[in-house]
């Protein structure tokens, strides 16, 4: 199990780093990869970030992609190593996850990501393709600001993927997204295991 970290909304983490490589599999490549303490799932890749990576459609080809939350970096590496033609952005606030995040990148030979602190993403950007395993334990209020700051930002013909435990709230959740006047409708794509993948995109 993943130990309890302060990586939630917590730019400098206050735990040691104690940097530690683990082995996992993005996009049908074994990777060794590079996590700590003090960010999200050190210890393995998320089970619903594997839903999600599993389970969402092929994101656009080219274009803008983002990834919400990157912590260090598997959705984003596999945006990436899908669609070399793209440009994604990982963003997270956490600096060590950031930092993570560009090394594995590195190392896994993608060279087509940035990733950075939300308010370095260039803000007349619009994307193609949004994934995210969003930080539900953030709070609800916490959670909604987040996406209220990202999702209207889809491209006209842009779609997002968003995977999201069912007993933490994934019904609630699209619910209060259809809500918003964002233009946006949110619907269940599937469900797995414990988690549901929902699917964000204009009329």
């Amino acid at each position: 199990m993943s130990e309890p970290t302060d990586h939630y909304f917590t730019a400098e983490p206050a735990t040691p780093e104690e940097r530690r490589t683990i082995e996992v599999t993005l996009d049908g490549r074994t990777l060794t990869l590079s996590t700590a303490r003090g960010v999200y799932s050190p210890d393995r890749l998320d089970p619903g970030t594997a839903i999600l990576l599993a389970g969402a459609p092929e994101p656009s080809p080219s274009g803008d992609l983002l990834d919400i939350g990157c912590g260090w970096g598997p959705i984003s590496i596999t945006l990436a190593l899908r669609s070399p033609h793209a440009h994604v952005w990982g963003v997270d606030i956490n600096r060590r996850s950031l930092d993570l995040a560009r090394s594995n990148a590195a190392a896994a030979g993608v060279d087509n990501v940035t990733f950075c602190e939300p308010d370095d993403v260039p803000t007349d950007l619009r994307f193609a393709t949004i994934w995210s395993n969003p930080p539900i334990h953030v709070g609800k209020a916490a959670l909604h600001a987040l996406l209220e700051r990202w999702l209207p930002r889809l491209a006209d013909d842009g779609v997002a993927h968003l995977v999201v435990q069912k007993h933490l709230g994934s019904d609630s959740l699209q619910k209060w997204i259809n809500e918003q006047d964002w233009g946006l409708r949110c619907t269940r794509l599937s469900s797995a295991k414990a988690f549901r993948i929902l699917e964000v995109r204009r009329p």
